[in-house]
């Protein structure tokens, strides 16, 4: 179940309720535990106990024990499996309001933050509790029909009892039967009834498990959007040719996003994609990671289309560093070691120092086995980004994509790790989604997207002489940093190096978080 989940497309993780489907996962796999045990280990010698006790009742007594003993067995049969049918779909109810309240407990918990800036802490324990109420009635309900059902069953017994004493009563009176065997007849139909009614308990947990197996199953039945073919061949990379190959691609068939995107970013250089918010350049971070396959047009690496290859090998060979990084609850060293398991301390460490966080983490009391907390809240934008960007370099990837990989940092800093970024981008294939415009004056080619088509490309100087898109764009962000108090970036001429502090790799996030 769990590698299923993660091989599922990025569509549904997108829309998925992390409370709710961790507590279908939770019942189902006790569900699973459930209906194996009980089947295997009860149902067997149930069963051969109810056969003996029959056998026995026809062989030595009149046919008129077995025959009572026979019909509540069908008539308790019959009952339970009757009410049990009624009483499932209270069962269904009452998980999936239990799974929505857990959504709401989990998505609360998750963004604790968010609820402390509002001071709505009262209004998240109301919507909890409301949720709550109604998973109490729907419980409340499931227990009602079950005390009928036990109510029922106990009838059915206490009926099949009586008419068994009235039998063996009859058959001491006119001298066929001792006190002997109307005391044996009555500790059978006792005796019998402790297995029967197991009987009835099991067939209502096994129904039971099942219904709580649905939404487990029903997660199991979700297919993967994007599958490597059966005869996928690992990425072979010669120089990492990236090639958008006229690409169009939508989420929705009513709305495309991309319209015939035709680019490519030769081996060893950077490509920046910039462009206004909505125009696309996440979406082509997400088709290069493989997250979605387009719709016409190819992609290809070094000439292999991405879908002729694994995508594990396809992973392998990209590194990214995103805008939001998220990290794991666990320790500095295992968050940076997660982009190379099994890598040695020596190799952490010089991964942390090329991303200029390794005197900071010395500073700190547990040093690299300081807890980072959920999702990395212990630590600021900048040390999360600085980690992020340590653990790609540890990846070693033959592709970067970075998105505003050091939009978090101070200037400082952010100009130390851009120089050092660039001096790694230059043996890589490098792709930039960036806002900044500062950050990528010195990429070999900038890609301008509006509504999902390139309308600009040429380098820097080539771009602001073109009096186009970019431009304005430009001069937006200048007379922005003059506003602030900064001083604008020269303009390179034509021909010229452009300014060093605006030298970044550019970087392709996976867009799950833009």
């Amino acid at each position: 179940m769990f590698r299923h989940l993660h091989a599922l497309s990025l569509r549904f993780h997108l829309n998925r309720q992390t409370g709710g489907m961790t507590r279908d996962i939770e019942r189902g796999t006790r569900g699973v535990s459930t209906l194996v045990s009980y089947t295997l280990f009860s149902i067997l010698p149930t069963i051969i106990e109810i056969l003996l006790v029959l056998v026995y009742l026809l062989l030595h007594y009149d046919i008129w024990f077995s025959a009572i003993t026979g019909g509540a067995l069908v008539f308790y049969i019959l009952f339970t499996i009757t009410v049990t049918e009624w009483r499932t779909h209270f069962r269904r109810t009452m998980n999936d309001l239990d799974s929505r309240a857990n959504t709401r407990a989990i998505d609360s918990l998750l963004n604790y933050e968010t609820v402390k800036y509002f001071g709505n802490e009262d209004f998240e324990a109301r919507r909890y509790d409301e949720g709550l109420q109604r998973y109490e009635k729907a419980a409340v309900k499931s227990q009602s029909s079950l005390s009928l059902l036990n109510t029922g069953q106990s009838a059915i017994i206490a009926i099949a009892v009586t008419l068994i004493l009235w039998r063996a009563t009859a058959g001491v009176m006119d001298g066929s039967m001792t006190l002997g065997d109307m005391v044996l007849v009555n500790a059978f139909m006792i005796q019998l009834y402790i297995p029967l009614n197991f009987l009835g308990v099991l067939y209502r947990e096994i129904k039971q498990s099942l219904a709580d197996m649905e939404r487990l199953f029903s997660l199991l039945d979700e297919n993967r959007e994007v599958a490597d073919r059966a005869d996928a061949q690992p990425l072979k990379t010669r120089g990492a040719e990236l090639h958008f190959e006229h690409v169009d691609f939508s989420y929705e068939a009513k709305r495309q996003i991309l319209f015939d995107v035709d680019f490519t970013v030769a081996a060893g250089t950077t490509t920046a994609v910039v462009g206004h918010s909505g125009s696309g350049k996440s979406t082509l971070s997400r088709l290069l990671y493989r997250f979605y396959d387009v719709d016409t047009g190819a992609i290809r690496i070094d000439g292999q289309d991405l879908r002729a290859v694994t995508q594990a090998s396809l992973r392998q060979a990209i590194g990214i560093v995103p805008q939001d990084t998220v990290l794991f609850n666990d320790t500095i060293e295992y968050n940076i070691a997660y982009g190379k398991p099994g890598a040695s301390r020596e190799q952490i460490v010089a991964a942390a120092k090329a991303a200029y966080i390794h005197e900071f983490i010395e500073s700190l009391p547990d040093g690299y086995g300081t807890m980072v907390g959920e999702r990395g809240l212990k630590l600021s934008g900048g040390e999360k980004q600085r980690v992020a960007i340590a653990r790609t370099l540890l990846k070693d990837p033959a592709i970067l994509i970075f998105d505003e990989a050091t939009s978090a940092l101070d200037s400082r800093a952010e100009q130390a790790i851009q120089e050092q970024l660039e001096e790694i981008a230059r043996e890589r294939t490098t792709l930039v989604i960036a806002h900044r415009l500062s950050t990528i004056v010195n990429a070999h080619q900038i890609l301008v997207l509006d509504r999902g088509r390139i309308v600009e490309r040429g380098t820097h100087a080539g771009l602001l002489m073109a009096d186009g898109l970019y431009a304005q764009m430009w001069l937006r962000q200048q007379a922005g940093a003059e506003d602030e108090g900064g001083s604008p970036l020269p303009v390179p001429a034509e021909g010229e190096a452009a300014p060093e502090q605006g030298s970044e790799p550019t970087v392709l996030m996976p867009a799950a978080n833009r």
